[in-house]
């Protein structure tokens, strides 16, 4: 599917409400699929990911009812059963990586795979700590497909290399099954819904700092009401302060201070973004964001907040852009490990719209204010991520851009489109 992607004339204006968090979707799922006892899940979100996460509980056993489109009933005894078929992950890393944690703690064997892109990234930051624990983990090259024979953990203290909240997840869940206590370490704080999820379903588990511990526990069903996604909020945060004549409220936005990276750096670059309200909804903290037309300046984003922007770095990429000055990312080379390699794709395809940018092995640096000049065909490389940040380039463009494969979007973000139609029809 090619998207034609034109100038906004006449301001991105309205209130729209951010589809549901994608991680935490995830996360409520899977923790509601082994606790015992019954489960509801409001705002669960529509993307294609967490809906792989979902399948492969039902897949483990758990009766799943959807009582509408964004409402989950799960009912389970807190145990799972050996699954009939290979585990589909499709292209989440997400699914593979936590439910990997997981099944290393039941009493069966069972296989993870993915999609092309998913069985290219690296999986031995999860293999090597599960390993230690007890599991036995076959892999190809420490890549899926991921045949796990589960049960028999022991705790471990893990000094994990890097901050992901993904391999911490993985370890924590794994953490349910295992005699002793269970203590992972980072060098910086991740995102921490786990953390909080696994808390609000009753787990021993204490957080401080960087370092996280838990204890074997059975967790109870529970009520999850999904915030708005933070990473879905940034396209519209971006747009709202390049596109001229802007003034978004973007409604339900999750403000977990793990997630909130993207809100540091706009407003360190000048921009206008105002937190209307908050409140605290099933141990997640949410309220409503105001974002207006801003003169930007450059400035320096560095390794401590990577974890908390590792996601955002395409569209930021966009942001500095339209900034005065130097903008350097440092520090976020595991960008290279994700659905593409998001340090030299977006490099490639902001040079093709005229912007000043030079690609390092850990970052990049972006040298603004740049007119973007479109007319050109601009490749996703199937990662959902660049193409909705080449969609809020193309808005700024001098001429229209045509995006190829946009129908990648659809892995997070299905109601994308939409949403920019209603706030360009406003």
């Amino acid at each position: 599917m090619i998207k034609k992607v034109s100038k906004s004339k006449s301001g991105l204006n309205g209130c729209i409400n951010i589809p549901s968090d994608k991680s935490i979707s995830h996360r409520a799922v899977i923790l509601g699929g082994i606790a015992n006892g019954v489960t509801i899940v409001k705002n669960f979100s529509s993307g294609k990911d967490p809906h792989s996460s979902l399948s492969i509980m039902r897949a483990l056993g758990v009766n799943i009812e959807q009582i509408d489109a964004s409402t989950l009933k799960i009912v389970s005894n807190g145990r799972l059963n050996k699954p009939q078929k290979n585990l589909d992950c499709g292209n989440s890393g997400t699914t593979m990586r936590l439910l990997s944690g997981v099944l290393a703690g039941q009493s069966f064997s069972s296989v993870l795979v993915g999609d092309k892109s998913l069985s290219n990234r690296p999986m031995k930051r999860v293999i090597e700590p599960l390993s230690l624990m007890g599991a036995k983990i076959e892999s190809v090259e420490n890549h899926a497909p991921l045949t796990i024979w589960g049960g028999n953990l022991n705790a471990i203290t893990y000094n994990s290399p890097i901050a992901s909240a993904q391999v911490k997840s993985c370890l924590l869940l794994a953490g349910l099954y295992a005699d002793g206590e269970t203590l992972i370490d980072e060098p910086f704080l991740s995102r921490n819904h786990s953390e909080l999820m696994l808390e609000y379903f009753g787990a021993d588990i204490c957080a401080k700092g960087t370092s996280v511990k838990i204890k074997k526990s059975q967790l109870q069903g529970t009520v999850i009401n999904v915030c708005g996604d933070i990473s879905s909020a940034a396209y519209f945060i971006v747009a709202g302060l390049i596109v001229p004549n802007s003034d978004l409220i973007l409604k339900n936005v999750g403000l977990n201070p793990t997630r909130t990276g993207i809100l540091d750096v706009a407003k360190r670059m000048g921009g206008d973004i105002q937190i209307l309200s908050q409140q605290t909804i099933s141990g997640e903290l949410c309220g409503d964001i105001r974002v207006k037309t801003s003169e930007l300046r450059g400035c320096e984003i560095s390794s401590e907040i990577i974890p908390r922007l590792i996601d955002e770095i395409p569209i930021i990429a966009v942001l500095a852009t339209q900034a005065q000055g130097e903008t350097i990312i440092k520090g976020a080379q595991d960008l290279r490990n994700k659905e593409s390699d998001r340090i030299s794709a977006i490099v490639t395809e902001l040079r093709k719209l005229g912007a000043d940018v030079e690609e390092f092995p850990d970052g990049l640096r972006i040298s603004g204010q740049t007119r973007l000049k479109g007319d050109c065909e601009l490749d996703v490389y199937n990662d959902h991520r660049l193409a909705m940040s080449l969609y809020v380039a193309g808005l700024v463009c001098d001429k229209e851009v045509a995006i190829r494969a946009f129908e990648w979007v659809s892995i997070s973000f299905p109601e994308f489109e939409s949403l920019f139609g209603q706030i360009q029809a406003n």
